[in-house]
């Protein structure tokens, strides 16, 4: 009996809470707000790879910005890359979305579709990254967003195939194979 009374309390009072910010869909579910306005439907990208990284325009990475485009007008119909700002890291994004968006055009040429900021970690996460980072969500694997230019692959499926680091390069071999594949 007192076994049957501590596991409904456990039940009851300590039960998981279902975390509404982390949709265990597909990545085609999600629509975001696009930095300079209107909005980014995942659903448009079926059929194609989907490169996301978190981006920051006062990073030692930011020149990654230069690779990401050459590799978007590489892959351009096979590959679309997806850019999420954020300051979560060093403050090192304390632009506006405008700002931002001038400061990757003017300087990078940037002509990939890029998100509103965004915050990748923390108590704020977007439901976006929650999806990216938990495997109860994306099916593949956990991660932590560890730093700026953190590269998210998906396959033309929209499952998770592949997480690179900050150091990994847009034109690295081990990204490109993985995009050939």
């Amino acid at each position: 009996m007192l076994l049957t009374i501590l596991l409904f309390f456990k039940f009851f009072f300590f039960a998981p809470t279902p975390d509404n910010n982390a949709p265990n869909g597909s990545i085609y579910d999600f629509k975001v707000e696009a930095l300079e306005g209107g909005t980014i439907d995942f659903s448009a990208f079926k059929g194609k790879k989907i490169l996301i990284v978190n981006t920051a325009s006062e990073c030692g990475y930011t020149p990654q910005y230069e690779g990401l485009q050459k590799l978007s007008e590489k892959y351009k119909g096979k590959l679309v890359i997806v850019g999420f700002p954020t300051n979560d890291f060093g403050r090192q994004e304390p632009g506006s979305n405008q700002e931002i968006a001038t400061f990757c055009k003017k300087n990078y040429g940037v002509s990939f579709p890029m998100a509103a900021k965004i915050s990748v970690k923390g108590d704020d996460t977007a439901p976006i990254y929650c999806w990216l980072t938990r495997k109860e969500n994306n099916g593949f694997e956990s991660s932590s967003v560890r730093w700026n230019f953190q590269k998210y692959l998906i396959n033309e499926k929209g499952e998770l195939i592949g997480v690179y680091y900050s150091k990994t390069k847009p034109e690295s071999t081990e990204l490109a194979k993985a995009i050939e594949q």
